[in-house]
């Protein structure tokens, strides 16, 4: 009988940061590699390390160690040690498309410089599969992928080894680790552990390699260092055993001899988020919401605002923020990571995240800042006149709606008008008087302190604006003596507009869309429950009963011309904490305001919740009720289309009895939109930062927060077993109580009708504002914070108006609008989430003509989308204007 072959694989599952810190991470990986080059070049009979698949630890190391670039580049382009194709080992679920791509991107050019990027998706440890990877792997050349979790057995076909599908039909060879990344960490030749330990790990393999005599067994574990006795183990190993021959070697061997040798044509597809086998940490979609919210404002800034800006200023003339982007980019990777986005760590971990965050964020509205003043600076000297109001559009196609901004003027009343002379109708949002504050006056007779006049500070709303695509329209700002269309009190008890009407009656909410007449009466409710669980995942009380919000107050109404707000406050009465839920003691007051807005045009609903939280270890809901009665599936978004998802998961019937790592809960995650699609009609709420979702009868239940004080616990009701994380130490994380205020945004969109894909994704586009503006004034310098200092205009002069590129196919949309990693072109990434091929065609005066390429942005491709499919598109830059 022939031996199977045992692949040991030595690696090192690098977290940057968890219950410790990302400084505590580098000072250690500056000495474990350190060791590693010292051990590879001293050892060639040491077959080589896979340190994690990221780039991000080369770049980390040599700013420490710059001496030794050469030495490691040696060993990388040996394929000695093994870094790429990610920067970070990025969760796939809680971050947005384009920081995927992105992080690949850095991830593989990185490594790729060094040497070699490793030619497998490897995902050792992140909580759950996009359904997209695949394709992405695809479109950057990587051929392989290695998972541990999101696998049920019954998905499997007797083999470990199959074919991973995306829903565009891109497939990819992919092998599953179900004993996890490190079943050979403590890999020994002595007899108790090779026959005791080692043997029944391998018969378990055996048993689940039907077709394949190749076993893969991952060696190694978290920040480990390298096992400098397993070559001479191995051998021992080999000498002692006649079932087994172990051979020491590396994924990308593994997956090449695997798949060269035998045929696996079995196929799964879609996300993978099962939890038989590993734990997926289900609801850790809602852990720290103050992280998922900043970071959601963080990539909509720089993908959504920032970089399509700089992509305009470039070809008028402006230096792209390359260098900038690069050190905005990488740090957000950091936090991308599945540890670090989820909020499962300690304290002093989630302090620098949100601290990191907020450098990021005042990194993207400084750069903001300046583009937008540099390219109207050009502007007002062109128009010759310094009252004007910039609009820009960041999207490549031509914008039609509303849009809000703040103007500063010397007197409450003003007007705005077109270039051409039109008057622009607005309503006034708020309005404030504010100090112009002193200025120093140098004199002869020394410095003299002089009253500036005050100014006002209006937020506006235009209900009715047209913008070229990917371009900006100028505005004029004037005197005027015209009324004030203003946001004023009503004395009834409702709000409307071309689509909706939402009703206060008796303490509830009544929601009607016009078209239909669909109605739905007290549409909105809080559910507050117990958290028993930890840091990774919410856990139900034994014996909790929910405790719902009742009739809620009315606050105020106001309207206006464009825009219409009714605002209520629900009251109840909720535990202090566990102790007092258990004895049903609920004395403490806990307030939520919640204000809907219907704008002008606008066929979605504006939702904001503030609270003030000082209850602990408790979860918080807001259940939206729809159209559909008892729905069979939910449908959101994820990557480049819809993911639809049982909305009961027959498994949760025997997960226990069949011993699954996890309960199989349908609570879901959410990229941009979540619902429920139907013939009855549809539910869509579309989110700013909450991230986790749950249908429950015919609601979408949206989790705002959940507030916990432990990193980890034993035994939750839906997680059976030892604590998740580090377990031989009680961290406790008094901040992840989530004390404070706090804010929550979502729209909502109803119809009678069931909404297309097409639909959804416009409108999760309009609903996020794909645009920016800029006025030239100087009354106020603190607004946008670079205002107040002296900057070069590279510009002189440029048009009042403008348009870079526009995509003529309204049914394909955009995730990213950059410069190119390597050169001077313009990317436009175009995506097509319905069912039908679509042909990219962007027309522009300024750029080259259109030439596809991959995710590396270097190959060819087509100028078509496939169904459910994305296709980036390279375009020369136009040079500028002067």
């Amino acid at each position: 009988m022939s031996k199977k072959r045992v692949y040991i694989v030595p690696h090192s599952h690098w977290d940057r940061e968890w219950y410790f810190t990302i400084e505590d991470s580098n000072i250690l990986l500056a000495e474990n590699l350190d060791y590693l080059i010292d051990l590879l070049e001293k050892n060639p009979d040491y077959h080589s390390y896979i340190f994690d698949a990221q780039t991000s630890i080369v770049e980390e190391y040599l700013k420490v160690r710059p001496m030794k670039m050469e030495r490691l580049r040696r060993l990388i382009s040996e394929k000695r040690i093994f870094v790429g194709p990610w920067y970070t080992q990025a969760d796939s679920l809680l971050v947005h498309k384009e920081s995927l791509v992105r992080n690949l991107l850095y991830g593989v050019k990185g490594a790729e410089q060094m040497g070699h990027s490793m030619n497998v998706g490897y995902l050792p440890d992140i909580f759950g599969q996009n359904q997209y990877l695949p394709s992405i792997f695809k479109n950057f050349d990587i051929e392989n992928a290695i998972l541990q979790r999101g696998v049920y057995k019954d998905q499997l076909n007797e083999n470990l080894n199959f074919l991973w599908e995306s829903p565009d039909e891109e497939k990819i060879k992919t092998n599953l680790l179900p004993l996890g990344y490190g079943p050979g960490k403590f890999l020994s030749s002595e007899d108790d552990y090779h026959y005791d330990k080692l043997q029944p790990l391998l018969k378990k393999l055996e048993k689940l390699n039907h077709d394949t005599d190749h076993l893969l067994l991952p060696s190694g574990g978290d920040q480990v260092l390298i096992r400098d006795h397993f070559p001479e183990t191995i051998a021992k190993l080999n000498d002692n055993d006649d079932q087994y021959e172990y051979v020491l070697s590396d994924y990308e061997t593994f997956m090449d001899k695997t798949w060269s040798e035998y045929s696996f044509n079995h196929t799964i597809a879609g996300e993978l988020i099962g939890t038989e086998s590993s734990r997926i940490h289900n609801t850790i979609g809602s852990q720290r919401y103050d992280i998922k919210q900043i970071n959601d404002q963080v990539e909509h800034k720089i993908i959504n605002q920032l970089e399509p800006l700089a992509a305009i200023g470039q070809n008028l003339g402006l230096r792209y923020p390359q260098e900038w982007l690069d050190q905005m980019w990488k740090p957000l990777f950091d936090i991308h990571a599945h540890d670090s986005i989820g909020g499962c760590n300690s304290d002093d971990t989630n302090h620098d995240i949100i601290q990191r965050l907020v450098k990021i964020d005042r990194q993207a509205d400084g750069l903001m800042n300046l583009i937008k003043k540099q390219i109207t600076y050009a502007i007002q000297n062109q128009l010759e006149d310094k009252d004007i109001l910039v609009i820009f559009n960041t999207y490549p196609k031509p914008f039609s709606g509303g849009i809000q901004t703040t103007l500063f003027t010397r007197s409450p009343q003003f007007g705005i008008h077109s270039m051409q002379g039109s008057e622009i109708d607005f309503s006034i949002l708020d309005q404030q008087y504010l100090s112009g504050g002193k200025k120093i006056v140098v004199s002869a007779e020394g410095d003299q302190e002089v009253e500036i006049p005050g100014y006002y500070r209006t937020e506006i709303y235009v209900g009715s604006t047209e913008l070229p695509a990917l371009g900006y329209s100028t505005w004029k700002v004037t005197a005027s003596q015209k009324k004030q269309d203003k946001l004023d009190i009503q004395h009834d008890q409702l709000i409307s507009n071309q689509h909706y009407i939402i009703e206060f009656n008796n303490g509830k909410l009544t929601l009607t869309e016009r078209d239909t007449g669909t109605t739905i009466s007290d549409f909105l409710k809080f559910e507050d429950t117990a958290d028993a669980g930890d840091s990774y995942d919410y856990s139900p009380l034994l014996e909790d009963t929910p405790i719902f919000s009742g009739m809620a107050d009315l606050v105020s109404v106001e309207h206006s011309q464009a825009s219409q707000r009714l605002t209520v406050r629900h009251d109840m009465n909720l535990p202090i904490d566990l102790a007092a839920r258990k004895q049903r003691n609920t004395d403490r007051p806990f307030s939520i305001n919640t204000v809907v807005e219907l704008r002008k045009g606008e066929d979605f609903i504006r939702l904001k919740h503030d609270l003030d939280n000082q209850i602990n270890d408790h979860r918080l809901r807001v259940h939206v009720k729809s159209p559909v009665s008892n729905p069979d599936f939910s449908y959101a978004d994820q990557g480049y289309s819809l993911i639809q998802r049982p909305v009961i998961n027959p498994r949760m019937d025997f997960w226990r009895h069949d011993g699954y790592k996890e309960a199989p809960v349908p609570i879901y995650k959410v990229e941009q939109f979540a619902g429920v699609l139907s013939e009855q009609g549809s539910l869509m709420a579309y989110t700013k930062g909450i991230k986790e979702f749950e249908i429950v009868d015919s609601s979408i239940a949206l989790t705002l927060f959940r507030s916990v004080g432990l990193l980890g616990r034993d035994d939750l009701m839906w997680r059976p077993g030892r604590a998740s994380g580090i377990n031989n130490k009680v961290v406790k994380t008094p901040d992840a109580q989530m004390h404070g205020k706090m804010e929550f945004e979502y729209a909502l969109q109803l119809s009678g009708s069931e909404l297309r894909a097409e639909k959804l994704f416009e409108s999760a586009d309009r609903y996020r504002d794909r645009y920016v503006t800029y006025q030239w004034q100087d009354l106020n310098t603190f607004e946008e914070r670079l205002d107040r200092f002296e900057i070069p205009y590279p510009l002189k002069n440029v048009p009042a108006d403008y348009s870079l590129a526009e995509l003529q196919d309204k049914e394909l949309f955009v995730s990213s609008v950059k410069k190119s990693h390597d050169s001077e072109d313009t990317i436009i990434r175009v995506f097509n989430p319905s069912n039908v091929k679509r042909f990219i065609d962007i027309t522009s005066d300024i750029l080259g003509p259109m030439k596809p390429t991959n995710l590396k942005e270097e190959n060819g491709g087509e100028l078509y989308v496939k169904p459910k499919s994305f296709q980036t598109i390279k375009l020369s830059s136009g040079g500028g204007q002067s």
